[in-house]
């Protein structure tokens, strides 16, 4: 298991066990013990999932959690495969039955890889401009999903209380709804930082989920090996 995943996954736990007052010690150890197992992806998948069906309170972290196990893949598990297997029919097949699996988080997830292999900080302009090329013609899906931090890109220069109040009062985008005020404070505080959760907890109006997603992104950048 990729070591900037297991503590990514880790800490996003305890921040929702803890908004919660769930107990998070067996889901734990069990999506560890899946995320590390050598095996075919959709089988992991499968293992993913019933770790979920067995752990209904943490339902909501089914899916973004699902994007850890794709980044898990990509750093670790396709070490141990051929070269190119991304290109392969395999892989093409996996993808097409995944492909309504997972969250917009993936890519920044990736994003925050790049980041670190180009050494450069993550910020909200290169990230929709640079990565996702939401001002490129042949791009504008992207510009689409992404639109809601687009417009209200000013909201990573303010405070979490504006990014939660504003994320209530804005008509977002089935994609962004959940994760829009995770991904803005992400930008607004890259680092991990104690006072940043806790001002979501305060704050937000989703905060077991916002304060878990906030974790894992955070911790995700810091350990990036």
């Amino acid at each position: 298991m990729n070591n900037s995943v297991e503590i990514a996954l880790i800490a996003s736990l305890d921040q929702f066990s803890t908004a919660t007052k769930t107990e998070s010690i067996a889901i734990e150890e069990r999506l560890k013990e899946v995320f590390g197992k050598d095996m075919n992806f959709l089988e992991k998948v499968a293992e993913f999932d019933e770790v979920f069906d067995e752990n209904p309170k943490f339902e909501e972290l089914r899916e973004v959690f699902f994007d850890l196990l794709m980044i898990n893949f990509f750093t670790n598990d396709v070490n141990k495969l051929e070269e190119d297997y991304l290109e392969t029919k395999e892989w093409e097949d996996i993808e097409e039955e995944t492909i309504d699996r997972g969250t917009e988080l993936l890519n920044l997830l990736l994003y925050i890889n790049e980041c670190h292999d180009e050494q450069i900080k993550p910020s909200l302009e290169d990230f929709l401009k640079e990565f996702l090329l939401v001002e490129e013609d042949e791009f504008q899906d992207e510009f689409h999903i992404y639109e809601d931090l687009i417009t209200n890109q000013q909201l990573a220069e303010s405070s979490v209380e504006d990014i939660c109040s504003n994320a209530d009062l804005l008509e977002l985008s089935e994609e962004m709804e959940e994760l829009f005020v995770p991904f803005m404070t992400f930008f607004l505080q890259p680092n991990v930082s104690d006072d940043t959760a806790q001002d979501l907890v305060k704050f937000s109006n989703n905060k077991s989920f916002d304060v878990a997603v906030y974790s894992l992104i955070t911790n995700f950048n810091k350990n990036r090996n």
